[in-house]
Formats: structure tokens, sequence, C-alpha cells
């Protein structure tokens, strides 16, 4: 009786760790496609924003989104070995460059969306990690020398 209770027990445990698993996994491909690219100019934020389908909702143009340009590798040892605590989030210790894609357009139901993008240098991340793996870029940080302040 003891056996099967134990059993039974490892089974739950074990269905609900791959559960979490499989939660983080899909979480961090869908991180990846929003927010990782090797290399792009500003001007490709309407070609990408399309190609990767990033949007709030079908019809809804997203307002807003960061692409860090880096490898995926890169950017998940922010959340493994290259990163620090920040406010429940990790910055990272090296700095990035991004591309920051603004939409240009009045959102409507079937508006097409525009996009402006702002390539920037040199920027600490700031991504949310679980179980060594970035679910969600909160966004960069900038070092204030004058001041030593981060905003």
């Amino acid at each position: 009786m003891k056996i099967q209770l134990v059993c039974l027990l490892l089974v739950l445990l074990t269905a609900t760790v791959l559960t979490q698993d499989t939660k983080i996994n899909k979480r961090y491909k869908k991180f990846i496609n929003q927010h990782i690219i090797k290399t792009m100019s500003a001007r490709s934020c309407y070609k990408e924003m399309q190609e990767r389908k990033i949007n709030i909702k079908k019809s809804m143009c997203k307002k807003i989104n960061t692409f860090i340009l880096a490898s995926a590798e890169d950017v998940r040892s922010v959340c493994v070995d290259k990163g620090v605590p920040y406010h429940k989030m990790t910055k990272s210790i090296e700095d990035f460059d991004i591309v920051v894609c603004n939409r240009t357009n009045k959102q409507g139901k079937r508006a097409k969306c525009q996009y402006h993008g702002d390539k920037l240098k040199n920027k600490k991340i700031l991504i949310k990690c679980e179980k060594g793996f970035p679910v969600h870029y909160d966004g960069d940080i900038v070092l204030d020398t004058n001041r030593n302040n981060i905003y």
C-alpha cells in the first residue's frame, strides 16, 4: 500500500514538473519570436513584426516591441550566469544593441500595422527569467553617469 502511494505521488510530481517545463518552454519560444534576432536594421520593423506575427490579438497592432540583437544563447546566459537580480527581474551584466519598433499609425480593427524603428546601442536589458530561461522582456536600462542613477 505504501509503495503504491509513493508511486502515485511520484507520477503526480513528475506530471506537474513536466507541465511547468512545457509552459516555460512555450513562453521561451514566444520570447525568442518576439524579442530575439541576430541582426536587424531599424528600417526592418514592419517586415519583422509582420513575418513574426507579433500583435496583441489577431486584429490589434502591438504598440511597441523591442528586438535584442543577439543569439538566443547570449540572451539566455543573462538568466544563467551573466545577469544580476533587479526588482524581481534580471538585469544583464553586459550591454546589448536593441531595435525598438513603435507603431506609427492609429489603432483600428482592420488597421495595417505600420512601425518606425530606432536602433539603440549598449543597453543593459531587463528580463524575467524562469528556471534559467527568459520569458518576458521588461525594458532596457540606461546608467546616468552624471548622477549614477539608473532609469
